[in-house]
C-alpha cells in the first residue's frame, strides 16, 4: 500500500478525494462526511454562542438538521447558520494542521469525541447507526491499521471536506426552494445570498489553499 502511495505522489490524497466527490456513486455515499462536519458545525457553534441545541438529525439521502433554541435574530442566530458552509473546510485545515505537527492520535481522539458526543444530541435511528459506525471505524482503525494508513485517509478526508464543500455550495446556489442555509441567512442579514455564496466559496478556497501549501504540493 505504501509502496504505490508513494508511487502516486503527494497528490494521491487530492486525486483520490477528487474521484469520491465528483464520480456520483462514490459522492452519494461521501456526502455523509460533510453532512455530518456540516451539523456539527451548527451544533458547536450553537452552544458556543449561548443557543439551547434540541437536537441533530442525520437523514438517508445525505441531507441533515440541526435545531436550536434562542433568539430568532442576531448575531448568535447568524453565526450558527453560517456554520454549516464553514465548517467542512475549516475542520479539513485543521486536520491537516495536526498531521503535519504529528498529532495523528489527537487527531483521531478528537474526531471520535465529536462523534460521541454528537450522539447525546441524535434523534433519528439512522442519524445514530451512522456516528456508532464511524464510532467503530475510528477505534478500529485506531488499534488495527498502521500509522501511515492513518494519516493517509485523514488527509483523503480532509479533501474531501474541502471539496465537498465546493460542491455542496455549487448545488445550494441551484437551490431556489428558499430553505436552505444560505436562504436564512439572506433573511437573517439581508445581505443577498449570491455574497453569502461567494464567500462561502472563498473561504473553502482559501482552506483548500491551506491544506495544499502543508502538503507542500
Amino acid at each position: 500500500m505504501n509502496r504505490i502511495w508513494d508511487e502516486l505522489g503527494a497528490y494521491a490524497p487530492i486525486f483520490v478525494a477528487g474521484l469520491l466527490v465528483l464520480f456520483p456513486p462514490l459522492w452519494s455515499l461521501n456526502r455523509h462526511l460533510v453532512t455530518l462536519v456540516h451539523e456539527a458545525g451548527h451544533a458547536i457553534v450553537a452552544l458556543l454562542t449561548g443557543r439551547k441545541l434540541v437536537g441533530i438529525r442525520l437523514h438517508t439521502d445525505t441531507s441533515g438538521l440541526t435545531v436550536s433554541r434562542g433568539k430568532p435574530r442576531g448575531p448568535g442566530m447568524i453565526a450558527t447558520t453560517a456554520a454549516g458552509y464553514l465548517a467542512p473546510p475549516l475542520v479539513g485545515v485543521l486536520a491537516a494542521i495536526l498531521l503535519t505537527g504529528g498529532q495523528l492520535a489527537v487527531l483521531g481522539w478528537a474526531t471520535l469525541a465529536v462523534v460521541a458526543a454528537m450522539l447525546l444530541y441524535i434523534r433519528n435511528l439512522f442519524g445514530a447507526a451512522m456516528l456508532i459506525l464511524a464510532g467503530v471505524i475510528l477505534v478500529y482503525l485506531d488499534r488495527h491499521s498502521p500509522v501511515e494508513l492513518r494519516q493517509h485517509l485523514f488527509l483523503i478526508g480532509a479533501w474531501v471536506l474541502v471539496l465537498g464543500n465546493f460542491r455542496t455550495l455549487v448545488e445550494v446556489s441551484r437551490n431556489r426552494s428558499g430553505r436552505t442555509d444560505i436562504d436564512q441567512l439572506r433573511w437573517l442579514t439581508h445581505i443577498p445570498r449570491i455574497f453569502w455564496i461567494l464567500g462561502m466559496l472563498g473561504v473553502t478556497a482559501f482552506c483548500g489553499l491551506a491544506v495544499w501549501e502543508m502538503q507542500g504540493l
